[in-house]
């Protein structure tokens, strides 16, 4: 009995190998290269070129013009800024330990001496985008406006003049650093200076004439207050 059913069993699989299977769908697809990396296999596709042609607007073209300018002026005015803002910090470092009027009075001429010296000339061939921005970005690297910096190293009223005389350029010494609004796209070139990814337009080194128009200046300040003038090395 048990021989006979077996034999049944290999009939009926037999008789089932006999008939058609169902037809299937032919599969359609597209054979692609792969790569595999740390066990995952990654597909390698060709993707055919793809052409996309526009047009900007008038005001689409104009912010353009408008940002490319401002990464223009950010690059040129940011090493500025940051060696202002280091000489601020310093003077205002050293005024706090000075006790003499006088002392202080000598040391503030020789500040305005140097920082004059530094950057007349540049400054003077600065447009009035260029100033302004270069104000802001003061601000930024001190955390302080301009204007309080200079309070804090020549007085109230001095102060009060320097903003007179900005203010007949068109800028404004009191002008506050603003990264989340006016300034948002400033903070964002400068970030990206400071990243490395875009480079700034390299400051020369203080020229001779510079150096000797220094010197001059700190010549007479000494004289003037009495005290023996030893000329500073060029380097």
């Amino acid at each position: 009995m048990l021989i006979r059913d077996r034999h049944l069993l290999f009939l009926l699989f037999a008789g089932l190998g006999t008939q058609p299977l169902p037809a299937q769908d032919p599969v359609v697809g597209q054979v692609v290269r792969a790569s595999v990396h740390d066990g995952d296999t990654l597909l390698i596709v060709d993707l055919p070129i793809t052409r996309v042609d526009g047009q900007m607007s008038r005001r689409m073209r104009r912010e353009l013009e408008q940002r490319t300018r401002l990464m223009h002026n950010i690059q040129k005015v940011y090493p500025y800024a940051r060696i202002t803002a280091q000489l601020l910090q310093e003077y205002a470092a050293d005024m706090a330990k000075i006790d003499r009027p006088g002392d202080k009075e000598l040391y503030i001429k020789l500040a305005e001496a140097e920082l004059k010296a530094e950057f007349s000339d540049e400054v003077e061939d600065m447009t009035i985008s260029q100033g302004r921005l270069l104000i802001k970005l003061i601000d930024r690297e001190t955390g302080n406006t301009s204007y309080e910096l200079v309070k804090q190293l020549r007085g109230g009223f001095e102060a009060f003049v320097w903003q007179g005389v900005a203010r007949l350029f068109g800028n404004d010494l009191k002008d506050q650093y603003d990264p989340a609004g006016e300034d948002k796209f400033t903070e964002l070139i400068v970030q990206r200076i400071e990243r490395g990814e875009l480079a700034v337009i390299p400051r020369e080194p203080r020229t001779e004439k510079a150096q000797a128009r220094l010197e001059r200046r700190r010549a007479r300040l000494y004289r003037k207050y009495g005290l023996p003038y030893e000329p500073t090395s060029a380097n």
